[in-house]
């Protein structure tokens, strides 16, 4: 006889809708007749391993509602990675709260922590239900069109970038926003959804995808500087050189590393600063400022893609739905993924934890232009429909020069 008891947690970094998927998992189970008790672990696997946990099924609706609709994890996160002896300790704690259905929302890393948990239930005979709910805003989960959190962070870069280009327009000069995305440049690209006429920036795009050559960039700057008269530039955190080494790396002489031994990119604004002090040096170009948009594109308050918190919403409601119910071939543990169906429309599958579990998806060729400096009209028609309703506009004067008195 089951327990009736469900566990779920976010992990890694904020979202703008994580808390949609938290709630979806809270409304769907307590609609089930068979659930008992519903806990939240506090910051993640972490919260887990340390018990400490909070019963959700003691909360309003009313009030997960509120939540749902705030940015980032409201019950805290985590940037543990576990490891088999890690998760094993889960596994340990579930097992001693007799927990049958753990829920887990976050990326690749995530995906991977339930698959050696629900492994480990496997080998224990123990009757774990382990769902993973994808969140990313890199966008980099494989078998997902796209993953929530993506869409809002997407939104909030174009309108950010369409606001670069009105102040470099006003005051010409060259502008460089570093946008996050270690491996995979969908963030990055969805700067040119910021564009309306032909000589709006970002003039150039720049993701990991393709190699970057600082000799290279400084050419298109210079070449786009003296078409424009000024230069709106988008560069993803995790450029590389050819052999696979950040850019940052080449330029800094201090490198920062975090705690997981990667080199720290965006995070310290270090790499706006080098590649701005490149365009000064090399260039000549006096007015050249440079931005990190670091942690405000992933939970900013007021930018919320409808579409994709209407998402995130249904990937914890199909989460919970799965576990109970099982999916099309009756499995009860795996990881929700989005399909794109229609022109737009979403659809929900349970796919495999191998199949998604530290693996990344990066951008497919078709998205990115054959200059390798911005994306192509797919891209562009693929993010549209994700980035919501209502999305700001921008104008112009209309040129209605006075013919000249005093010189001619």
């Amino acid at each position: 006889m089951s327990s009736g008891k469900i566990l779920v947690a976010q992990g890694g970094g904020p979202t703008a809708v994580i808390n949609q998927s938290l709630a979806g998992v809270v409304l769907e189970a307590r609609r089930h007749q068979g659930v008992q008790r519903v806990y939240g672990a506090r910051h993640g696997v972490r919260g887990i391993v340390d018990e400490d946990l909070v019963d959700l099924t003691r909360e309003t609706s009313h009030n997960i509602e509120m939540v749902a609709n705030t940015p980032a994890s409201a019950l805290g996160s985590t940037r543990d990675k576990p490891d088999l002896a890690y998760c094993q300790e889960i596994f340990k704690v579930l097992r001693a709260h007799a927990i049958e259905h753990f829920f887990y929302i976050g990326g690749n890393d995530s995906a991977d922590t339930v698959r050696i948990v629900s492994e480990e239930a496997t080998k224990a005979a123990y009757p774990l239900h382990a769902i993973h709910i994808p969140k990313t805003i890199d966008n980099d989960l494989v078998g997902n069109d796209h993953t929530p959190g993506f869409p809002s962070a997407a939104r909030f870069v174009a309108q950010a970038f369409a606001g670069a280009n009105l102040d470099n327009a006003a005051l010409p000069g060259v502008y460089v926003g570093v946008v996050m995305g270690r491996h995979a440049g969908f963030l990055t690209a969805a700067s040119a959804l910021g564009k309306k006429f032909p000589d709006d920036g970002p003039h150039l795009i720049y993701v990991p995808e393709r190699v970057f050559e600082v000799e290279r960039f400084l050419a298109d700057v210079k070449r786009t500087h003296e078409r424009y008269g000024r230069c709106v530039i988008a560069v993803s955190e995790g450029i590389h050189d050819a052999s696979g080494a950040p850019i940052i790396t080449r330029l800094a002489k201090d490198i920062e590393k975090d705690a997981h031994g990667n080199v720290q990119l965006s995070g310290t604004g270090a790499l706006a600063d080098l590649l701005c002090e490149e365009i000064k040096q090399k260039l000549g170009i006096k007015r050249v400022r440079g931005d990190t948009f670091g942690y405000l594109q992933r939970s900013f308050v007021g930018c919320v893609s409808d579409v994709d918190a209407r998402e995130a919403r249904e990937v914890g409601e199909k989460a919970v739905q799965y576990a109970m119910w099982g999916g099309p071939d009756g499995a009860t543990s795996g990881s929700v993924a989005i399909r794109r169906t229609g022109f737009y429309s979403a659809d929900y599958e349970l796919q495999a934890l191998s199949d998604v579990a530290g693996k990344t998806r990066v951008m497919e060729d078709e998205f990115i232009a054959a200059s390798g400096t911005d994306v192509t009209d797919a891209f562009r028609m693929y993010l549209r429909p994700l980035l919501g309703s209502r999305m700001p506009d921008a104008f112009r004067l209309r040129p209605n020069p006075v013919p000249k008195v005093l010189r001619r």
